[in-house]
């Protein structure tokens, strides 16, 4: 089983677009996928039809029993399957906005999700967490468990700014593990037409060579259309652009799963 975290501090970067689609596209080439939402905004959550204002089993029921210390309880009975074949979702409750204050005391608190998939870690081919925007104990967590870290970032001076605090933020997070995942910045919502845009995505080239993925997810409103419909893209609309290229960026994913190299987060 494999474990990706798609984040960023900045919102609406398209982390949810990207956890769905990959998923949408993952589950349709047979793997099993799991979808973890880990924002207390739920957009992930509400993307599959469900009101995080009114779930009973989610997410937080996991940090809820770690808090009791209840060893044996794992993450299946809070797993929703959707209509979708091989496609899962953990879903979040409005809740989870309050964790950071319930388990400031406690210790042990960022391994949550990771202790929680090694109980399933035989159910599932892949996994992947859509991360809060703001540094905290559910952040914590999300990289605390990954195996890869995707980080979307729109090309534009505000967003790129924002990455440099993301970038920080790797830094102490990581600096405690042996092997710091695998990690790749994908330019996202990409409007070839602006001058902006191309010069953003120049300093993106100039600032992170190493680590910038070599294409783009261009602007579709395809995508907005099968979030309303509640349809991972590529079943919704599979010949999209927004499509194409992320069935791109999937194959250069799995490529590096199949790499035992690991390339580590220098600031």
């Amino acid at each position: 089983m494999k474990v990706w975290t798609v984040s960023n501090q900045k919102g609406g970067v398209g982390k949810t677009t990207t956890v769905v689609t990959l998923g949408g596209l993952l589950s349709s080439w047979g793997f099993r996928t799991l979808l973890i939402d880990l924002d207390p905004h739920g957009a992930l959550t509400t993307y599959f039809k469900m009101d995080p204002d009114q779930i009973k089993a989610s997410v937080y029921n996991l940090f809820h029993d770690a808090s009791l210390k209840k060893k044996d309880t794992g993450p299946e009975p809070y797993i929703v399957p959707t209509e979708f074949d091989n496609l899962f979702v953990l879903p979040a409750a409005t809740a989870i906005a309050t964790l950071d204050r319930q388990v400031a005391a406690l210790g042990g608190m960022g391994l949550v999700i990771h202790n929680a998939l090694n109980k399933v870690a035989g159910h599932y081919d892949y996994v992947i967490i859509d991360s809060p925007p703001m540094l905290g104990v559910l952040m914590i967590n999300a990289l605390a468990a990954c195996e890869q870290l995707i980080i979307p970032v729109l090309a534009e001076f505000l967003a790129i700014k924002g990455l440099e605090r993301m970038m920080h933020t790797l830094s102490m997070v990581f600096k405690t593990r042996q092997n710091a995942p695998q990690y790749t910045i994908v330019p996202t919502l990409f409007d070839k037409r602006t001058r902006a845009a191309q010069m953003s995505l120049l300093t993106l080239k100039t600032q992170y060579p190493d680590y910038l993925w070599n294409s783009v997810i261009p602007i579709d409103t395809k995508i907005r259309d099968a979030s309303q419909q509640g349809i991972p893209l590529s079943l919704y609309f599979p010949e999209a652009k927004a499509v194409e290229a992320y069935s791109a960026l999937l194959d250069q994913l799995l490529l590096f799963d199949s790499s035992d190299l690991r390339k580590t987060v220098v600031m």
